[in-house]
């Protein structure tokens, strides 16, 4: 029979465990990791202006393997911005060192995925072939935490490639962005990087916890469901 065992730090080290690879997924496939220097559009002819004069500023974005740019509008169907990917297959990738960065990441993604599936589990079974569940996911999210700082070292290297210069200047190189600052996604990452190793951390208190005499006490006396503080 299977004892659901809830304790607080069980529950937030899933919660977080949950949080955290839905923010690194997030992150990676925005397109918001540069936010280009301000490009000047012109706007559409129209009854107000019948040859259509220049339009207010916009920044293209440019991510991993997407881009965001200005639609320039096609007869009355506009929208703010086209985004999607540049990069039709992997070797499109603008610079070595983003396909580089799109291998550690998905790397350390898909680990953090996993443990965020198992950890839902981790309520009803705690071991596995005699090992702990929440020290083998610990341990997991802290070799994804390794992956995501290897690709987020590697991700400014690429700075100086053609595609970023077209997006930031000539005077972006490496570790370098020119006219370009940082977008949401790449704080993103390296939040939820930081969060990954407060699980790892997290997953043995979780243990410490599921696994104390009051937790085998209940357990003995027949309970299904243990709610600790």
């Amino acid at each position: 029979m299977c004892h659901v065992i809830v304790t607080c730090r069980s529950m937030l080290w899933t919660l977080l465990s949950i949080v955290v690879a839905f923010a690194e997924l997030i992150a990676f496939m925005s397109a918001d990791w540069l936010i280009g220097k301000a490009k000047a559009t012109r706007s559409p002819a129209g009854p107000d202006n019948q040859t259509g004069g220049p339009g207010e500023p916009y920044h293209p974005t440019l991510g991993i393997y997407a881009r965001c740019i200005r639609n320039p509008g096609v007869q009355h169907f506009q929208r703010e911005t086209l985004c999607g990917p540049y990069a039709e297959n992997f070797g499109e990738i603008a610079s070595g060192f983003w396909q580089a960065t799109a291998i550690f990441l998905a790397l350390g993604i898909f680990i953090l995925c996993t443990v965020a599936l198992v950890s839902v589990f981790t309520m009803c079974v705690q071991s596995i072939m005699k090992k702990s569940i929440f020290n083998v996911c610990g341990l997991l999210q802290g070799i994804a935490g390794l992956f995501l700082i290897l690709g987020l070292v590697l991700y400014p290297a690429g700075w100086g490639c053609q595609k970023a210069v077209s997006y930031c200047g000539h005077y972006a190189s490496a570790y370098k962005p020119g006219d370009c600052s940082l977008g949401w996604a790449f704080y993103t990452a390296i939040g939820g990087t930081v969060l990954t190793f407060i699980c790892a951390v997290f997953s043995a208190q979780a243990e410490i916890a599921t696994s104390s005499d009051k937790v085998q006490e209940e357990i003995e006396e027949g309970k299904n469901l243990i709610c600790l503080l």
